[in-house]
């Protein structure tokens, strides 16, 4: 295997979320508070009750898409099995919303990864899509980050990426994160040493969950509303019809 890129040691060389940044532009100029805050994506912790949004984000990806995800060409009936073995209780299935409620891109941080290299401290394996209308938007990268505070507080000393070497996009996110990346023929393989959790990754980590958790609420009821306005415009026509029919 060659070895693409060295890992770098000390926090800073791991991803920290735009949040934690966040604060500590708080104390800096007013633009570079806002800098931060615009970066931000809110990204949510998923459970079993999501899983048909989830199959049905998986479903709408591509051939390629597909086989850059799961590195075969994963077929309905196989997307379908995986969205069903999902373990929830294990595993963290993360997941961005847009103001519709559909999942446009989602991450699985599986805590019993394969292979679990022997003698070697714990490690969690990390994949990722984005559905191909919302590329380029930093969604990949941004669940990324999350998924790494995550497995840091949960004492987790490396993240595993496996990836076919022509998943460019994945592989940059790993590199620019820090990662070592090992290239064998068609498939490459990143490894992250993630550094000890601390009280400001938890805090960190808490403020996303709770911010995220109040951003699909204020979602949820905008769409609710926008609904309920739009069933009342409905039957407005149908009465307008209506009495158009009577006079004729």
């Amino acid at each position: 295997m060659n070895t693409d890129s060295s890992t770098d040691s000390g926090d800073d060389a791991h991803p920290a979320s735009a949040l934690t940044q966040m604060g500590a532009a708080l104390s800096q100029a007013p633009g570079a508070v806002f800098k931060a805050w615009s970066s931000w994506v809110p990204i949510r912790s998923l459970a079993p009750r999501h899983r048909a949004r989830i199959l049905t984000h998986l479903l709408s990806l591509g051939p390629d898409d597909r086989y850059l995800r799961f590195g075969y060409p994963a077929s309905d009936e196989q997307i379908g099995r995986y969205a069903e073995s999902l373990n929830f209780e294990r595993d963290e299935v993360l997941g961005i919303f847009n103001r519709r409620l559909q999942l446009i891109a989602m991450a699985h941080l599986a805590y019993e990864p394969a292979p679990q290299l022997p003698d070697k401290p714990p490690m969690v394996e990390f994949g990722v899509s984005v559905l191909n209308k919302n590329r380029g938007r930093g969604f990949g990268a941004r669940l990324f980050e999350h998924a790494a505070l995550h497995a840091r507080n949960r004492g987790i000393d490396t993240m595993f990426i496996h990836a076919l070497s022509e998943n460019t996009a994945m592989l940059r996110i790993a590199r620019n994160a820090g990662a070592t990346v090992e290239r064998d023929g068609p498939d490459s393989e990143a490894w992250l040493r993630l550094p000890p959790d601390s009280v400001s990754s938890h805090v960190g980590e808490a403020i996303e969950r709770h911010a995220a958790e109040l951003d699909f609420q204020l979602k949820r009821h905008a769409h609710a509303v926008g609904e309920f306005i739009e069933a009342i415009g409905e039957v407005k026509s149908g009465v307008s019809d209506t009495r158009r029919a009577g006079r004729e």
